[in-house]
């Protein structure tokens, strides 16, 4: 219970799906975290579900470099330096390469693509404070392979790759590890609350024959966070039912 004791941890996406997952599994083991998301109501009952003493929930724009900096401050008047930054905000656009739309295409990427190399930087000076530090980025199964109609989502998801490894050697000077999550189908929000026979559908083509579930995600982001992985960095990890084994 004790895997992220003394440790500060900055969750994006946290008021609901796997970020929120995150956020439970990692104050059950020790750590106290900032959770930052759009989505205010959401947000604020988790932080009264896990106690403010440990922690903190901030509303948060992650395409904003300038929101970045201030909750990063704020996390450090709170808890202290941040030691581990899980970036998880994420959107999905159902769009081919032929119907996107300028608009629709640069949100994806601001959201997706833009937070995550929004956060690395901007955390850098806190986590040197503490001279160490665990960052892991959420991308996707589809960051691994392309999906048909979802040109704008797969190339997010590929860039968190290409941003991963190179931040890993950028930071490895500062004992700051950066690693990547690829989970495949997992029941969260973002599947749109699709059929019974459509999630049977999707379950059938899983080797594990079901959907993966955020608590299972978040097991294995708790072993990138914490000094368990320590040997670990610029590498990706996947979860996905044997998806791409197939």
């Amino acid at each position: 219970m004790d895997r992220l004791k003394d440790k500060v941890a900055l969750i994006t996406g946290a008021a609901t799906g796997m970020g929120a997952a995150h956020a439970r599994l990692f104050v059950q083991e020790g750590a106290k975290v900032i959770m930052t998301d759009v989505k205010v109501t959401e947000g604020k009952a988790l932080e009264a579900e896990l106690g403010n003493d440990r922690a903190l929930f901030i509303q948060h724009d992650v395409t904003k470099l300038e929101e970045w900096i201030a909750v990063i401050e704020a996390a450090e008047k709170r808890f202290g330096p941040i030691n581990i930054l899980v970036n998880n905000a994420g959107i999905f656009v159902q769009e081919s390469i032929e119907t996107f739309t300028e608009a629709k295409y640069r949100l994806v990427m601001q959201v997706n693509q833009d937070s995550v190399a929004f956060g690395m930087h901007a955390v850098i000076g806190s986590m040197r404070k503490g001279k160490t530090g665990s960052i892991v980025n959420i991308s996707s199964l589809s960051g691994m392979e392309g999906i048909k109609n979802g040109f704008a989502y797969v190339t997010s998801k590929y860039a968190i790759r290409g941003m991963t490894k190179a931040a890993a050697l950028d930071l490895a000077q500062y004992n700051i590890r950066v690693n990547s999550v690829h989970p495949g189908i997992i029941e969260t929000p973002i599947l749109g609350g699709g059929t019974k026979e459509a999630l049977e559908e999707l379950s059938g083509k899983i080797p594990l024959k079901r959907i993966g579930q955020p608590s299972e995600i978040s097991q294995l982001v708790l072993f990138l966070a914490s000094d368990e992985s320590s040997f670990s960095t610029g590498s990706e990890f996947i979860a996905d039912g044997g998806s791409l084994a197939g």
